[in-house]
């Protein structure tokens, strides 16, 4: 499945005789509208920094015009690497799962990331969560065998004021 490039675009598709819409958010206001598919209530000031961010970007799939999940990415340069692209969330609300919404908004983000000159996408998964593994791996990812996450914690998440 290939994304337009325009950032306005709408690609169609029928997973399981359901029409999906999936198109990048370019408002504010549309994140807000899908902020039941975030694990916190996303913050004005943070959709408008993250939507503002070169390099950031996050898809909603809509199902009848209803924003059934989202997946969002950020490009990282590395002077000696290029740009590859962290697949940092992918949500799909309940009423909507299991219907290949997770599936297509990852081959899209995928898609756009090569697009992009991306050389790959990475995502960390924990290894228990089989419904992502299950997901990634039906859009063509592979486990490398080689990550280990280490987390510098300084508190707060979605409780803190951050700029």
């Amino acid at each position: 499945m290939r994304l337009p490039r325009t950032p306005d675009a709408v690609r169609n598709f029928c997973p399981r005789e359901a029409i999906v819409d999936i198109r990048p958010a370019t408002t504010v206001a549309e994140l807000l509208a899908a902020g039941h598919l975030f694990d916190a209530p996303p913050r004005e000031e943070w959709a408008a920094r993250f939507l503002a961010a070169e390099g950031h970007v996050l898809l909603i799939a809509y199902v009848d015009g209803v924003p059934a999940g989202f997946v969002s990415g950020i490009e990282m340069l590395h002077p000696d690497k290029g740009t590859e692209m962290c697949l940092y969330e992918l949500a799909v609300d309940d009423p909507f799962r299991r219907r290949g919404i997770g599936g297509a908004l990852t081959r899209a983000l995928v898609d756009l990331a090569r697009e992009r000159g991306c050389y790959d996408v990475w995502v960390g998964v924990e290894p228990d969560n089989e419904a992502a593994l299950a997901t990634y791996r039906s859009a063509g990812a592979g486990d490398d065998g080689r990550f280990a996450m280490l987390v510098w914690e300084f508190g707060g998440g979605t409780e803190a004021s951050q700029p």
